[in-house]
């Protein structure tokens, strides 16, 4: 039979094990980090809806009616209504 040396870097040993899982744990948000990410996403829609809210009230002060001009167009048609009836 044919017997493979056995090469002791590439053995698992409990220290590379351990090593590996801290190097694991290094990269992992904290609590904190994942607080400030949810915050950030938080503002972003925030932000989204402000701008669609700024744009509705563009448009509305944009095409609304003065209410003396409504009042003026309202006499006339009431003075119009009273003539054809």
């Amino acid at each position: 039979m044919n017997k493979k040396k056995s090469n002791k870097s590439s053995k698992m040993t409990i220290d590379k094990l351990a090593r590996m899982v801290a190097k694991g744990f290094q990269k992992t948000p904290t609590i904190d980090d994942i607080k400030n990410m949810a915050t950030k996403t938080d503002i972003e829609g925030l932000r989204g809806q402000i701008q669609g809210v700024d744009k509705r009230i563009d448009d509305f002060v944009a095409t609304r009616v003065k209410y003396e001009d409504f009042n003026k167009l309202k006499i006339r048609m009431e003075k119009l209504e009273s003539k054809v009836k």
